[in-house]
């Protein structure tokens, strides 16, 4: 029962988020037009949510919103792209998607007159970590699915051989330590035979003599 009421309230979870998602791709064309509707002469300020918005260097607020909405919205498009691609590759959307976000950083943060100047060079650490990481799932899929070499196979084969082997070997040493003590217990038998019957002949050898002196 529990384990269904948690997936009935995932489920409701993911249809929230799913929607806003695509609440968000359906109206990009529009939220895109608000720039329009902005001031356009260039003291021209305006408040949201209390923060108040100048025109940030730009010839007025309209063109910079213009700026702001040009990597705005491609932001939030690649990363719902990138939260539910389902390719192998997805992590390679993670460049462009920084790459807009160091944009929108840059430009609202800066205090020189040139924006799209330096985010190349903060995109550099990235792409030095996430483009290895997405050849080497390449190279992968395609030794497994190309070539059909299937590395997590090989291992498990590898590891079975060695637990085989394992398991060889400790069957031989058991048999080997059988063998001995059965070569021991062997040994033993024949000494207590040998000493048995050595007894049996000084016995023998004594009722003899006892025999010979009565004769006598």
């Amino acid at each position: 029962m529990a384990i269904n009421i948690l997936k009935k309230k995932q489920a409701r979870t993911r249809f929230f988020i799913e929607s806003i998602a695509l609440i968000l791709i359906v109206l990009s064309p529009f939220i895109f037009k608000i720039h329009q509707y902005l001031p356009h002469t260039p003291e021209a300020t305006f408040s949201l949510f209390g923060y108040e918005i100048d025109r940030n260097g730009f010839a007025d607020v309209s063109t910079y919103a213009w700026f702001l909405l040009n990597k705005l919205i491609p932001l939030y498009l690649l990363t719902i792209w990138f939260f539910t691609c389902k390719h192998w590759w997805y992590h390679i959307i993670l460049i462009p998607l920084c790459m807009y976000a160091f944009q929108i950083f840059e430009v609202i943060y800066s205090e020189d007159l040139y924006v799209d100047t330096e985010n190349v060079f903060w995109l550099l650490p990235i792409c030095m970590v996430i483009i290895p990481f997405v050849y080497l799932i390449r190279v992968k899929l395609y030794d497994k699915y190309v070539h059909g070499i299937d590395l997590e196979a090989m291992d498990a084969e590898l590891q079975s051989y060695r637990e085989k082997e394992q398991l060889k070997q400790e069957k031989i040493q058991s048999y080997n330590t059988d063998t001995d003590s059965e070569e021991e217990n062997a040994d033993l038998s024949k000494e207590a035979s040998k000493r048995t019957l050595s007894k049996l002949f000084h016995q023998f050898q004594h009722s003899l003599k006892n025999l010979f002196n009565f004769m006598l």
